[in-house]
């Protein structure tokens, strides 16, 4: 089990999702739009009220259970995006992130600041030593804000990952390492 945390850094507060209205309609906007549904392959689509209700409850059952860590990204007051861990590995001290901005909140920085504040949570709080971050081939915004973040590149993963329409798709791999330099900065 995880404990749900707070966590503050880079001028944002990222706090687990609420099954709120303000929560489900910032989600239901994220996991609606086209360019997440270019990138991303749900386990489960989110269209509707009820889609995004059992969305959020996913990830406080998440929490729950220990395999995902999952965060509504707020600036100010408000939720811009989503940052999560997932794909706990604990044996070998391992996790998957992953993140998505609002449209109106991109090329913001804002997905790198979250990116780093979890990252320097995964390392210092949960002790993990290794964080992978994959995004297809082509997406180029999320590249970018790997290798800012310091996620070192490390190969293709050759139809990882199958959309919507149930086409492959290649994968970039990054990782960070909880030795890598520079360190993360520990969230406040």
């Amino acid at each position: 089990m995880l404990k749900p945390v707070e966590l503050q850094g880079a001028g944002l507060r990222l706090r687990p999702w609420e099954n709120t209205p303000g929560d489900r309609r910032a989600a239901l906007r994220g996991l609606t739009d086209p360019d997440f549904r270019r990138w991303n392959t749900p386990v489960a689509l989110v269209d509707d009220e009820e889609d995004v209700r059992a969305w959020t409850h996913g990830r406080a059952d998440g929490w729950r259970r220990g395999d995902m860590a999952s965060f509504a990204v707020l600036e100010d007051t408000e939720i811009r995006g989503h940052v999560s861990l997932g794909v706990f590995d604990y044996g070998a001290r391992s996790a998957r992130v992953g993140y998505w901005v609002l449209p109106e909140a991109r090329d913001r920085g804002i997905a790198s600041r979250a990116l780093r504040t979890i990252t320097g949570w995964a390392f210092h709080d949960l002790g993990l030593h290794r964080l992978e971050l994959r995004h297809d081939i082509g997406n180029e915004a999320s590249c970018r804000v790997g290798l800012r973040c310091g996620y070192v590149p490390e190969g293709l993963l050759r139809q990882a990952r199958f959309d919507l329409g149930g086409v492959p798709h290649d994968v970039h791999l990054h990782a960070r390492l909880a030795v890598d330099d520079p360190r993360p900065d520990v969230p406040r």
